[in-house]
């Protein structure tokens, strides 16, 4: 009988336990007194395009109150017109009714937004509305703000089978058909302005016997994998000016990726390349920003075309993933010039070719992660899959008053076959080469005394750059290659990128030092 006591006791404890844990108030929830506090007051989603839907944002909502409460009504100030889309405590709408939070705890609401502009009749609008948090008597906002653009969007039609447009780019060794996504350009599309930016999806490509031209201020948004492709006998001509204001550089030509929010604004790989393709001469390129591509610029030569496959001035080329000018037999000018930060080679000179740079800026301090090539690499021959090796003459490569530098003791490779013809200068050159380990020391291409290749080079010099890591690459008052250039080469090219002149005692690179006022 006590056995059976003691038994019939603790089962009586154990229910009276579980009594009073049904009757916690845990889960008795009160209305929101109104001290909700918030992780911003306005939430800016940033710039996007028409029709085109923008990233998540977040907003934090807290319950700074030792009780459990409900917050009787979150919603859009706007209601169900709203452009604006939530999502509250896991569900997805623009209206909710008793949310809760728990006694000092906090939830997460996600904030999202598409807006046609069409409806404006505006270029740009500022899309603003407000998330209302409701109680008796109390409301509450957080603001919403998103600045919209409207676009010319390029992009390549879908078939009837399905399938979108392809661009045919040549047979692979069993003859099968190489494609990529893309699309020719029309008449009416190959004149570009600054009117409104262009966003362009897969490839476009410009039309044998056509010219691509933009004009001054134009802005193109290459979304991912997707680029500009100038087939054998046409041409781009690409006609940026001089800013005035070097922050919005508004008469630079712009290329970069169709990501508008500040942390994409330096982002590499975001989108393709510029392919100019073998058997199209007379490029022109001036005033031209481009960043974040995985190739900046691909150029395809022939080794029988002596007609200039490109000119580029007081241009940026940076923050590629591989290269930011990639050019294969190619015949090429550029002057002002500046090949900043690659995941690789800055400025790659291959199988060969015609090049004749000068007053550039050749410098690479990528710190994206590791990197194992030069800033500037020059060759005349390429190895093949089955390791044998084909070459081009490289008929000159001249380079004067330029800086080749960056955060790698070699910053200059050379490498030549025995075959071809390997010419190359460099005239008032500051170079980065620190051969530490004397890899290059019994190496002809690197006889930096030869004064039929290298004439009056300054090594390993201080080029004091504002801010390299972040492509600034203006020369500062400490830089020991002031006053350096070879008069006679900046005699003609007078002026630097930004328009200062630079006829007596030049500096060496895209930019002339001055003094601030």
């Amino acid at each position: 009988m006590k056995a059976s006591l003691k038994i019939y006791i603790l089962f009586a404890l154990v229910l009276f336990f579980i009594g009073l844990a049904s009757c916690r108030k845990d889960f008795d929830f009160k209305t929101s007194s109104g001290n909700l506090e918030f992780s911003k007051d306005t939430v800016f989603l940033d710039t996007i395009f028409t029709n085109i839907g923008s990233s998540t944002y977040t907003l934090k909502v807290y319950n700074r109150e030792n009780k459990d409460v409900v917050i009787p009504f979150i919603g859009l100030k706007n209601g169900q017109q709203s452009k604006y889309r939530l999502n509250v405590d896991g569900l997805a709408g623009k209206e909710f009714n008793d949310v809760p939070i728990l006694a000092k705890d906090s939830m997460f609401i996600f904030i999202e937004t598409t807006f046609d502009i069409a409806e404006t009749g505006q270029n740009e609008f500022l899309h603003t509305d407000a998330i209302q948090f409701e109680n008796t008597g109390t409301t509450k906002t957080v603001e919403l703000v998103t600045l919209v653009k409207d676009a010319i969007f390029l992009y390549p039609e879908r078939l009837e089978n399905g399938f979108k447009e392809t661009l045919l780019l040549g047979l692979d060794e069993d003859q099968n058909e190489i494609r990529i996504e893309g699309f020719f350009l029309d008449g009416g599309e190959l004149n570009f302005n600054n009117q409104k930016p262009y966003v362009i999806y897969g490839y476009a490509a410009v039309p044998e016997g056509e010219t691509l031209t933009m004009q001054a201020g134009t802005r193109v948004h290459f979304h991912k994998d997707s680029g500009i492709l100038v087939s054998p006998n046409a041409a781009i001509e690409i006609n940026g000016a001089l800013s005035e204001d070097q922050m919005q550089l508004e008469n630079e030509v712009i290329f970069e990726g169709d990501r508008l929010e500040p942390e994409f604004a330096d982002t590499p790989g975001q989108w393709g390349t510029i392919w100019i393709t073998a058997g199209s001469v007379n490029n022109q390129i001036e005033h031209l920003t481009l960043k974040n591509a995985t190739v900046g610029i691909l150029v395809e030569g022939d080794e029988n075309n002596t007609a200039s496959t490109l000119s580029i001035n007081n241009s940026q080329l940076y923050n590629s993933t591989t290269t930011n000018l990639w050019s294969r037999t190619a015949n090429i000018s550029a002057e002002n010039t500046v090949f900043g930060n690659s995941g690789s080679i800055s400025l790659y000179c291959n199988l060969g070719g015609n090049y004749n740079f000068k007053h550039c800026t050749i410098a690479n301090y990528w710190v994206n992660g590791f990197r194992n090539a030069p800033a500037l690499y020059i060759d005349n021959y390429i190895t093949l899959a089955d390791g044998s090796s084909t070459g081009a003459d490289l008929e000159s490569a001249s380079f004067a008053n330029c800086i080749i530098d960056g955060n790698r003791n070699i910053e200059l490779l050379l490498s030549s076959n025995t075959t071809n013809t390997f010419q190359f200068n460099f005239l008032n050159c500051s170079i980065q080469f620190d051969d530490i380990n004397g890899d290059f020391a019994e190496n002809p291409l690197f006889d930096f005394s030869d004064i039929a290749f290298f004439e009056t080079i300054f090594l390993n010099q201080n080029t004091d750059f504002e801010d390299p890591r972040n492509n600034l690459f203006k020369i500062q008052a400490n830089a020991e290659i002031l006053d350096l250039g070879d008069l006679n080469t900046a005699l003609n090219v007078p002026d630097d990128i930004l328009g200062n002149l630079r006829t007596t005692l030049p500096d060496i690179g895209a930019y002339e030092f001055i003094v601030e006022q």
